[in-house]
């Protein structure tokens, strides 16, 4: 969407409050013995005190309130009680919630306790891609050399890019235009973004993959040729110079 007045930018403000907050409430309660389902429904009673509502299950009857996805499952994990977390797993959790008719989305790949299985690395890269393509977001730049500059930063560190997962438009609904932010140059996307619009910039840094393949549970994606991939998710007001990071309170980066 693109702001265009104060109310627009508070119910921007307010929504995306509810998914860093949940967010980073989820993060925190994360430890081992406890299942993705368990962490699931801790995550659903915080966005409810926000009276958000889980943008996955409204927008496509996501079985789960959030995407909880571990080890080599790359994205869109569905929580499960027989998922039980253990120390050192390479655990995501993707965030997306409606309130008062904004939506907005983030997401978080984390190592749970000691990283005894060495995955560490893969989220620091993802983590600070990230937070070199958001600085170089302003309107007017084009969508592709964003991209181009994740992967390059990606193989500068040894890793690989998802080519078939991408950012997104953000607001009004869970995806909007521009509908593919990749994470690598593609030459045939002209676009720019737009001064004032609301996007959910998304990295997506892997081993050894680049695509992700759907799973027979038609939700679960994984690598093509397997390994792990770390996932880090703002969602961003474009200006004419740095973004506004509207989820900044997730404390991703902290």
């Amino acid at each position: 969407m693109s702001i265009s007045n104060d109310s627009e930018l508070i119910g921007m403000k307010k929504a995306s409050e509810a998914v860093a907050c949940t967010l980073k409430e989820m993060t925190a309660f994360a430890r081992p013995g406890i299942s993705t389902k368990e962490l699931d429904e801790f995550g659903a009673k915080v966005m409810a005190d926000f009276g958000a509502k889980s943008a996955p299950y409204l927008t496509y009857g996501f079985p789960g309130w959030t995407c909880i996805s571990v080890n080599q499952e790359f994205c869109h994990g569905i929580p499960s009680q027989k998922r039980i977390l253990q120390e050192g797993d390479l655990v995501n959790i993707d965030v997306s919630a409606e309130l008062d008719g904004f939506w907005s989305d983030n997401g978080n790949s984390f190592v749970l306790g000691p990283d005894i299985h060495g995955h560490q690395d893969l989220v620091d890269a993802s983590k600070d891609i990230l937070q070199k393509a958001i600085s170089a977001i302003k309107g007017g730049i084009r969508i592709s050399d964003v991209g181009h500059l994740m992967e390059t930063e990606a193989k500068r560190r040894g890793y690989k890019v998802i080519k078939n997962l991408t950012g997104h438009g953000v607001g009004r609904s869970l995806h909007e235009e521009p509908s593919e932010i990749a994470n690598y140059r593609d030459k045939f996307n002209r676009t720019r973004f737009k001064k004032n619009s609301v996007v959910a910039i998304e990295t997506f840094i892997a081993t050894d993959s680049t695509f992700a393949d759907t799973l027979s549970d038609g939700w679960t994606m994984v690598g093509n040729k397997g390994g792990f991939m770390a996932q880090h998710e703002h969602t961003i007001l474009i200006t004419d110079r740095e973004p506004v990071i509207l989820t900044g309170m997730n404390g991703i980066w902290d």
